[in-house]
């Protein structure tokens, strides 16, 4: 069967919330309550969308993307939120078909760039990005706004 690549529906909420859950444990966190309320606000796609991988009606993955607007890019930008593949499915390709969508995507959007942040659990992530055309700019610095 053949895996298809399409914008997330209202319907694919639960299994994207249980692909999230695999990505949240792992970090050993838990999802945030708001979560489910997030990914309805990005089915409209102004500020960002979900992109998910479908194979015979069962949700193999999904990657989020963010859109944002800086002076420097001349308008939007994308990132790359999260990208989750559940394990039965991976040597699919399935989460590289998904990045190349997204990329697709935000170019075709007419985004100035297209961004990933790669924290230490995710470092190892590296060469897999690379393949795609990302490099390595610079580190991160983040501020909490919330409490856990």
């Amino acid at each position: 069967m053949r895996v298809q690549l399409r914008l997330a529906e209202p319907g694919d909420r639960g299994r994207c919330l249980e692909l999230l859950a695999l990505l949240t444990q792992a970090a050993g966190g838990d999802i945030d309550p708001r979560a489910a309320s997030t990914f309805d606000d990005l089915l409209d796609t102004r500020r960002g969308e979900v992109l998910v991988a479908d194979e015979g009606g069962r949700v193999l993955g999904l990657a989020s993307v963010s859109y944002n607007v800086a002076m420097r890019y001349g308008g939007e930008y994308a990132q790359l939120e999260e990208l989750i593949v559940d394990p039965e499915a991976r040597g699919k390709n399935v989460g590289g078909q998904l990045v190349e969508t997204c990329v697709e995507r935000a170019r075709a959007r007419g985004c100035g760039e297209f961004g990933i942040y790669l924290v230490e659990r995710t470092e190892q992530n590296r060469s897999f990005y690379e393949k795609y055309g990302f490099r390595a700019v610079g580190t991160e610095m983040r501020q909490p706004l919330r409490s856990p």
